[in-house]
């Protein structure tokens, strides 16, 4: 039994003799492993900062200027925050092990912030400059959707 990343998409592979309470319970025991190994390849809190510093410049000319960016816990239903007074970002850790364009485009939007608070047009229009935004948010929405399906099908390649 194997996982691993294959583009976007996650490829498990088991023996086809299982039962579909084995094969679920494996492809869960697989993908937690293989996000147990990604994680720690994955940015500190440290690296975050820089990557956000980047971004920034990148992106808005540098003027987005976060005191601090770091990894958080206790956000389940968020993907990231942003304090704009104290110019502090803050990821949710289920965005580790998600592609980088994903988590790019979370600290960009968090970055916004710092420039422009809300969700109004001046703020959509500085995510225009980042090319995967659309793809970003596609695929945060699928997450989403799949988070509240009752199971994650398996399919089988026979």
């Amino acid at each position: 039994m194997s996982a691993y990343r294959e583009g976007d998409r996650t490829i498990v592979l088991i023996p086809a003799r299982m039962s579909q309470a084995e094969e679920q319970r494996w492809v869960n025991v697989m993908l937690d492993k293989l996000a147990a190994q990604e994680s720690k390849r994955l940015l500190g809190d440290a690296e975050l900062t820089e990557r956000a510093e980047r971004l920034s410049a990148q992106y808005f000319d540098g003027r987005a200027r976060p005191t601090s960016v770091r990894w958080v816990t206790n956000q389940n239903t968020r993907w990231g925050s942003c304090t704009p007074a104290e110019g502090s970002i803050r990821l949710s850790h289920r965005l580790k092990g998600m592609p980088e364009y994903v988590i790019d485009y979370v600290l960009l939007h968090e970055l916004a912030h710092l420039l422009v608070p809300g969700h109004g047009p001046r703020f959509w229009r500085l995510l225009e400059a980042y090319p995967r935004t659309e793809r970003a948010r596609g695929y945060l929405e699928g997450v989403v959707a799949a988070e509240r399906l009752p199971y994650l099908p398996v399919t089988r390649e026979e």
